[in-house]
Order: structure tokens, then sequence, then C-alpha cells
């Protein structure tokens, strides 16, 4: 494929990027929305295979539902010129494998500074039920203001479903990163991300992968078998925390390790703004002060003078029981009964007369 080629009449290749074992990849034009795209063309015989572009299909389309900002957006997906091919964002910058040949280990800080990035973009994939299954630097493309992009969500899950026996020594990927479930050619999880993002970390911090060796078979091995070197044999000043939250998502058994990314990337971002423990200030004994030599025949000191500095409250004076005046109990009214029995009086005489009146008015005098 040469540049200047247009694919479905509306992606023209403008220049080639890079060329994996699985796919090559150019820099397009889309002709219909006027802008710059990344086109990945894969291999032919993965064209050729009817039931690889089926899935190939079904994996693009689910990645293209993937919105976040650190994964690379899948723009469109199609066959043209006898080849798959699949149109995403295009990022202006290099991948994070690429940095770490240029560079080699990098310091703390940026190390867990990227790592959060990528767990946020591979965290919302596994909330969404997706697992990337081939978790490598070259699949972080890093901007220059160091935003952090995770690229080749569908490929990848397409290729997953590919016999391990029917993968070349190049297209198998890179077993540096393959997780020991993946090795054996067990079913990748979110745990299986995790693993390799604990690779991808371990590399960053020491500048080396934890295995190294010269075939993929003795590389499985290695990931099933051996354990790594420390970390603190490379980087004597790593914090023992750090240490210890890579060990743990280099286990062997999935269920030892942080089961998302998420989780990953929560613990990474709590130690990354943890703030150093503070020195502890020595603790103050006082001192007793030496003995004073007193001569025999010094007079004793007066209690007025030695403890006129100490401040003496007035005493409340104390009565004797017969001082005390006798006791007379309170006088209490009820005036509530007071008034009431005052109404009823003044009631009872108004109503004399009356009761007078009718008396005479049926029994006249007389």
């Amino acid at each position: 494929m040469t540049e200047g080629k247009l694919l479905n009449d509306r992606y023209q290749l403008l220049e080639r990027l890079g060329k994996g074992g699985m796919a090559t990849v150019y820099r397009a034009r889309d002709k219909m929305l006027e802008r710059d795209v990344a086109i990945k063309l894969l291999r032919d015989d993965y064209s050729d295979d009817d039931e690889f572009r089926e899935r190939f299909r079904q994996e693009a389309r689910a990645a293209a539902n993937l919105s976040h900002p650190n994964i690379v957006t899948v723009h469109d997906f199609g066959f043209d010129v006898g080849k798959l091919f699949i149109v995403m964002e295009f990022v202006d910058g290099p991948d994070l494998k690429t940095l770490i040949r240029r560079s080699g280990r990098v310091n703390i800080k940026e190390a867990i500074f990227l790592m959060v990035q990528a767990c946020a973009g591979i965290g919302y994939a596994h909330r969404a039920g997706l697992v990337h299954c081939d978790v490598k630097p070259h699949n972080f493309l890093v901007t220059s203001d160091r935003r952090l992009k995770v690229t080749d969500f569908g490929i990848a899950r397409a290729l997953s479903t590919i016999k391990h026996d029917e993968y070349s020594d190049v297209v198998w990927g890179s077993p540096q990163y393959f997780a020991p479930e993946q090795a054996t050619g067990g079913a990748p999880s979110p745990a299986s991300d995790v693993y390799s993002l604990g690779v991808i970390l371990y590399e960053l911090l020491t500048g080396t992968l934890p295995f190294v060796a010269p075939t993929p078979e003795e590389l499985a091995r290695l990931h099933l078998r051996e354990t790594p070197v420390l970390l603190s044999e490379y980087v004597p000043e790593i914090p023992p925390a750090l240490e210890q939250i890579v060990a743990k998502v280099l286990s062997k058994e999935p269920a030892r390790r942080y089961r998302t990314a998420d989780q990953f990337g929560r613990v990474l971002e709590t130690f990354g703004t943890r703030e150093p423990a503070p020195i502890s200030e020595p603790i103050s004994v006082p001192v007793p002060p030496p003995p004073v030599d007193i001569p025999e025949d010094a007079p004793e000191p007066e209690l007025d003078t030695a403890y006129q500095h100490i401040p003496v409250e007035e005493e409340t004076p104390v009565f004797a029981y017969d001082e005390l005046p006798p006791y007379e109990a309170p006088i209490n009214i009820d005036w509530g009964s007071l008034v009431l029995g005052l109404l009823a009086l003044v009631l009872a005489g108004g109503l004399l007369p009356f009761w007078m009146w009718v008396y005479y008015a049926y029994n006249p005098a007389g």
C-alpha cells in the first residue's frame, strides 16, 4: 500500500507512521470531515479470514463505543483493496515504548503520573465489559503535554480469539507483557490487563523488563514460575510501599492482584499524593536540677516567705451548727385558689338580691 491511496473513497493515506507484526499504521486525511486520522491496515492473512473479519467488525464496534480522554477514539472501520482497516483518532506523539528506549527509566512521580492515566483508560473499558488483552507500552501514545492514550482495543480483542499455535513469533504479540494465564492460553480477564500494567510500571521504574528471554516459550515459563528481581535491587531509593504494590500486581494468581485497572489506578494515585511521613521530634525529658548543698546550721525558711509566690484564695467562712438562725419554712401561697375563692364570694353576694326578689314575688307578704 502506497501513500496517496484512497480507501473507501474517503480516507487518503498521507504517510506511513510505523509497521508491526499485525498491521501497518498510516496518517491519513478524512476527505469528508477534513481532519487527520490514523489508519491501521491489517495483514493480508487476517483480512482473508472470513471468521476473523466478522470478529474484527464486532470488536471494532465495541471499541467505537468507548469515549474517554485516555482512550484513542475509534471513528470507523472497513474493508478495501483486500484489506481490513480501522480508522482512529490521530495522536501526534510517540508511543511509550519509544520514550522508554530514549530515556531509560523515569522518576517515580512521572511513572505514577503516566500509569494513573493508563489505568483510567483501561479501567473505563473494564467497566464497559471490555478487556484489552494486549496491554503494552507500544499501545500507549503520549502527547506533547504528557496526555497518555490507550489504543488498539478492537484489534487486540479480535486477535485474542486466534489460537496461540496460529501466532507467528512476531505476531504472538509481546509476551514480555502477557499475564501467566494468557501465556498458557487461558481467557484474559481484567486482572490480566492489571498484570500487564504492572510489567509496564516495573519497566518505567527500572528501565528494564522483569523477564527477558530469547523465545516466547521461555518467557511464558518465566511469567509462570519465576519471581522478578526486586525493584530495590535496581533503584535502592524506591519506597517499600511502592515495591509492595508492584509485587501485588505481578502475582501469578489473578485473584491476588487488584481486580480491575480502576482499583490499581486508585492505589497508585493515593500513593502519589501521599505526603512523606513527618520526622518525629525527639521527646524532651526534663533534667532535674543539680543538688544544692545546704549548711546544717542554716535557718529554716518561714512559710510565708517560701510560698509567697503561690496565690491563696480567700476561704469561705464556716459556721457552727448552733450559730445558725432557726429554720423557718417558707410560706407558700396558692394564689390561684385564693383568686377563685374571692370570685365565688363576689358572685354569691351579687346573686343574693336576685334570689330574694324571686322569693317575695311568689310569696307576697300578708
